[in-house]
C-alpha cells in the first residue's frame, strides 16, 4: 500500500529560502516524503518547484504546502501507474528510449566548439577568396611511409616554387588533381586546357574544412605549407580575395574558339569582339548585338541571360570582372576565358545577408559539415582521457590477413573457423573483443577504389574506436550529469502519468457516453454563457484618431 511521510516544513522552508548556499545545501538531501517506498528528497521536490513557478513568487507556508499536496499526488499516480506495470510496457520503453536519445544529443558536442566555428563562419562568409592548389594523393589511414613519400613529394614541390618558378607550370607537372592539366574531353574528344591548378572562386562550406582554412589563413600572394585533407597533402596560393557577391546573374555574348588552334583564327576572334564591343560603346544595343553575333544558342535568343549563381560556379575571369562592375546594365570590357571571349552584362548581385538573418541556417549547416567534428573530437577526447582507451595492435593486424578480396564487392563474410574472442580495444571498464570489431566490419563494408584492405581496416578501426567512446559515455550520463539523469525522470514519469490518464479517465469518459449524458444534465447550470455583449475595441495613441473613431 502507498504510503505518504511528510517530514518538518522547516527543512523545505529552509531550502527554497536558501538555494544553493552552504544551508541550503545541507538540507537539500534531507528525505522529505517516501511514496511507496520511494524516498524524495527535499532538493528533488525543489528542482522541480523552482521549474513550475518561474518568475516571482511568495515564499510562504501555504503556497509551498500547496504546490506539495500535488507534487505528492503526482508522485501517488507515477506509483500507481508502476504497480500496474505500464513501465514494463514495450512500447513504453520504446518512447521513452527516443526521448532519451534526443535529451543526450547535447552532451555529445562542446557548444562552445560550436560557437567558435559560427564566429569563424561569420567572418569568412564576409569573403570571397581565389585559389590555385596543387595536391599530392594519400588517404588517411594509408601507411606511414606512403604518408612520408607524400609528404615529401609536395614540398619538394613546395621549394621549387619558392626559388621562383611559375606556381601554374610547377601545377601542370606535379599535380594530381588532373584539372591541372591538358586533357581530351572524353565526350566532344576536344582538347581542354588545364587550369594550372586554378580553382576559382569560393566562399565558406564551398570547400572541404582543412582546404578552406588553409585558403582564408593565407594572405594573398603567398604559398601555404602543406595542408592534409582526406584527399592528400595540397600546397594553395591564394590569388585574390573580394567581398562577398552572394549570388550574381549576368549576361554574356560568346565567342567560341575556333576548333584548329592557329594562331591567326585566334587573332581574327580577337579583332571581332573588340569590334563587337566598339559597336556596343558606340549605342549598339547589348540585346541585338546578342542575338546577331553570340555562339551560345541557349542565350542568344533571351539577351544572353545565364541563370543566378554563386561564385564557385562561375569561371574566375566571370567573378573577377563582375567584382569591379556596380550597377544593373554595365558591361565589361572583352573577358577571356579558357572557352573563348565573353562580353558580360550584369543583371544583379545578391550579396549576402546579414548575420543574424542567417544565424540559424549557419548553425544546421555547421553541425553537418565536417567541421563539427571538432565539437565531437573535443568530447572524444575527454572521454578517452577521463575514463582511459587503449588499442591492442597486435590484435588490430591480424584482420589484414583476415579480410579478402571480397571485401571489395562489400561481400566478406567473417571466418567461421576463426576465434576472435581476442580482446581489440578498451574504454573504461568495457572491453570490445575482435569479433565485435568484425561485425561491424561486416555491416560497413564498402571499400575506396584506392583503398588497400590494410586502409580500410584502419579508417573502419578509427570510425569503432569513436563509437565505442560515445557508447560508453552514453552509458554514464545519467551519473556523469545530474541535470540529465532528473530530466530523463521527468520524461519517464510525464509518460507514465499520460498512460494511466489514459486508461483510467479519459478513454473510460469517451465510451461511457450515458453518464456524460446524465452527468451534463445535472450541471447544466455550469455550462451557461453569463451576461455578453457585441462590441469593437479601437486603440490609438492618438487623442484626434480616437475621437474621430468615437464618432462614427
Amino acid at each position: 500500500m502507498m504510503r505518504k511521510i511528510r517530514f518538518p516544513f522547516w527543512i523545505l522552508f529552509v531550502v527554497i529560502l536558501f538555494g544553493n548556499s552552504a544551508a541550503g545545501q545541507t538540507d537539500d538531501q534531507a528525505i522529505l516524503l517516501s511514496v511507496g517506498g520511494e524516498d524524495i528528497t527535499a532538493g528533488e521536490f525543489l528542482r522541480v518547484y523552482n521549474k513550475n513557478n518561474i518568475g516571482e513568487f511568495d515564499l510562504d507556508r501555504e503556497s509551498v504546502e500547496e504546490y506539495l499536496e500535488l507534487y505528492i499526488n503526482f508522485r501517488l499516480k507515477v506509483r500507481e501507474a508502476e504497480e500496474l506495470g505500464m513501465d514494463t510496457v514495450r512500447a513504453f520503453n520504446d518512447e521513452l528510449a527516443g526521448y532519451r536519445k534526443q535529451l543526450a544529443e547535447p552532451y555529445f558536442e562542446r557548444q562552445e566548439v560550436i560557437d567558435q566555428l559560427l564566429d569563424e563562419v561569420a567572418v569568412r562568409r564576409e569573403w570571397d577568396v581565389r585559389t590555385s592548389h596543387i595536391l599530392v594523393r594519400v588517404g588517411p589511414y594509408d601507411a606511414p611511409e606512403d604518408t612520408l613519400e607524400a609528404y615529401n613529394m609536395i614540398m619538394a614541390a613546395r621549394e621549387r616554387i619558392m626559388n621562383g618558378e611559375d606556381f601554374a607550370a610547377v601545377a601542370r607537372e606535379v599535380s594530381e588533381d588532373q584539372s591541372a592539366r591538358e586533357r581530351t574531353d572524353p565526350r566532344t574528344k576536344r582538347i581542354i586546357s588545364g587550369n594550372g591548378g586554378d580553382l576559382g572562386y569560393f566562399s565558406v562550406f564551398d570547400m572541404v574544412y582543412p582546404f578552406e582554412s588553409a585558403a582564408y589563413n593565407t594572405q594573398v600572394g603567398s604559398v601555404s605549407m602543406p595542408v592534409r585533407t582526406d584527399y592528400g597533402y595540397h600546397i594553395l596560393k591564394v590569388t585574390d580575395k573580394i567581398p562577398a557577391l552572394g549570388q550574381v546573374q549576368v549576361a554574356h555574348l560568346y565567342l567560341k574558339y575556333p576548333d584548329s588552334a592557329h594562331s591567326g583564327d585566334s587573332l581574327r576572334l580577337s579583332l571581332k569582339m573588340d569590334s563587337i564591343y566598339q559597336r556596343f560603346l558606340n549605342g549598339g544595343k547589348y540585346e541585338n548585338l546578342v542575338a546577331e553575333y553570340s555562339d551560345d544558342a541557349s542565350t542568344a535568343k533571351r539577351g544572353g541571360i545565364l541563370p543566378l549563381l554563386p561564385v564557385q560556379r562561375l569561371v574566375p575571369e566571370f567573378v573577377e570582372a563582375i567584382s569591379h562592375m556596380k550597377d544593373s546594365g554595365d558591361v565589361a570590357p572583352p573577358v577571356k576565358t579558357m572557352y573563348g571571349l565573353h562580353l558580360i552584362q550584369l543583371i544583379r548581385k545578391t550579396g549576402i545577408k546579414p548575420f543574424d538573418e542567417v544565424r540559424n541556417d549557419m548553425v544546421r549547416t555547421i553541425k553537418k559539415d565536417v567541421r563539427s567534428q571538432k565539437s565531437r573530437d573535443v568530447v572524444i577526447s575527454e572521454v578517452k582521457n577521463e575514463y582511459g582507451f587503449e588499442v591492442y595492435r597486435e590484435a588490430v593486424t591480424d584482420f589484414y590477413s583476415w579480410i579478402d578480396s571480397s571485401v571489395y564487392q562489400s561481400k566478406w563474410q567473417i571466418p567461421s573457423e576463426i576465434n576472435m574472442d581476442r580482446e581489440l580495444l578498451r574504454v573504461g571498464d568495457r572491453r570490445y573483443t575482435q569479433k565485435e570489431f568484425a561485425d561491424y566490419l561486416k555491416t560497413h563494408q564498402g571499400i575506396g577504389p584506392e583503398e588497400s584492405i590494410v586502409t580500410f581496416v584502419n579508417r573502419s578501426l578509427d570510425q569503432f574506436g569513436r563509437i565505442c567512446c560515445t557508447e560508453y559515455l552514453d552509458t554514464r550520463l545519467e551519473e556523469k550529469y545530474p541535470d540529465f539523469r532528473a530530466l530523463v525522470k521527468e520524461y519517464r514519469d510525464g509518460i507514465l502519468l499520460f498512460e494511466l490518464t489514459e486508461e483510467k479517465v479519459w478513454s473510460k469518459a469517451v465510451e461511457d457516453t450515458t453518464g456524460l449524458k446524465n452527468y451534463f444534465g445535472q450541471h447544466r447550470e455550469d455550462y451557461q454563457w453569463d451576461e455578453r455583449l457585441d462590441a469593437s475595441i479601437f486603440t490609438s495613441k492618438d487623442q484626434d484618431h480616437a475621437l474621430k473613431a468615437r464618432g462614427f
